[in-house]
């Protein structure tokens, strides 16, 4: 890509930034707010407003919208592109109404199990998962239910870890930026010009929502961002013919998800009702332990910094020992876990508090 290109790109990112930007300023002006008496899970004290994650979606749905006008050499193919473009802005809207009425959890699932089908109806889906020790395995018939429940399960792992100030948007805001990074290099353009749009809805957004919040994403940001990035991980897995490429989007988050399984499993271990509102995600304990809200989303920001170099060494890697790259991943996260358990013990709390 020219010099010439990447500024153009860059100059246009900053655009949709300021998009977004103005659309977060005029969600502050009609507040849907984010009542804590109502909320056991959420971390705050006081009456916040949400749906600050409109700002994202207008700027990636805007980008998309010029993309598919101008720039036909970083499409997927039609019914690809128009799936994906349909099931973000499905996803979003029905995600904001949930901002505003507070649905049930079945709904929320149902929802979004429908936004998937309709990427998979357009020809997204993920063909072979690549295992360590195994190599990559054909999914055969079983690719559309392994797709939809990557797609299902990475929405609301994203919208599951929005519980604290920038820890997600600053998480993802990076973790974008590498993907942007990653498919110029590897010549994936629709991937490349999706993270970048996503990227620039974050920058605009973030300045509102770093600590103390002047506003949340809602679940119109998160719902939709876990969406989109788990929609280009299936796309990012073309960048090879052995799809071990799809591995990269999940390395890129790898702090978000390792949080989300681990408080899943943990729950469902305990007894406890996975869907109902809680406060033990490993971030939130930490929070709780006293290391303040700026400190544990500056961590999930360095996660996202070390696992985007952990993709750049994937790249550089033979196929056989690609999917290894997530151990360090794993070791890193297992590290945080000790670290936030020790605290937990010095503080006198327990997972039920």
């Amino acid at each position: 890509m020219q010099f010439s290109a990447i500024a153009q790109h860059l100059v246009f990112a900053a655009v949709l930034a300021g998009v977004s930007a103005l659309a977060v300023r005029a969600m502050l002006r009609w507040p849907i707010l984010d009542d804590p008496a109502r909320r056991l899970a959420t971390a705050h004290t006081r009456p916040t407003p949400k749906g600050g994650g409109v700002g994202v979606v207008l700027a990636f749905v805007l980008g998309m919208v010029l993309l598919y006008a101008q720039a036909r050499y970083a499409r997927l193919a039609g019914p690809q592109f128009l799936g994906v473009i349909l099931a973000s802005v499905a996803i979003a809207g029905v995600a904001l109404a949930d901002d505003i009425f507070d649905f049930r959890f079945v709904v929320k699932l149902a929802a979004q199990a429908g936004a998937a089908c309709v990427a998979l109806a357009s020809g997204l889906v993920l063909q072979r998962l690549s295992i360590p020790w195994l190599g990559p395995v054909e999914l055969g018939w079983l690719a559309p239910l392994v797709t939809l429940f990557w797609i299902v399960g990475c929405t609301n792992a994203v919208n599951f870890m929005d519980g604290l100030d920038s820890l997600v948007a600053g998480t993802l805001l990076v973790a974008c930026v590498a993907l942007a990074v990653i498919a110029a290099g590897q010549g994936g353009w629709f991937v490349y010009a999706a993270s970048l749009f996503l990227a620039a809805g974050f920058l605009g957004f973030l300045p509102f929502n770093w600590h103390p919040a002047r506003i949340f994403m809602g679940d119109v940001g998160s719902q939709f961002a876990g969406f989109m990035l788990a929609v280009l991980a299936v796309a990012a897995a073309g960048f090879d013919a052995m799809q071990i490429s799809f591995l990269i989007v999940p390395l890129l988050i790898f702090g978000l998800l390792f949080d989300a399984c681990f408080t899943l499993v943990r729950r469902a271990c305990m007894g406890e009702r996975v869907s109902s509102p809680h406060r033990s995600h490993l971030y939130q304990m930490a929070q709780r332990s006293g290391m303040p809200v700026r400190g544990v989303a500056l961590a999930h920001w360095g996660f996202a910094c070390f696992h985007a170099d952990l993709a750049a060494i994937f790249l550089a890697l033979p196929a056989p020992w690609k999917p290894f790259v997530v151990l360090p991943a794993l070791a890193v996260q297992l590290a945080w876990t000790a670290y936030v358990l020790r605290r937990m013990r010095r503080a006198g709390l327990g997972w039920r508090d």
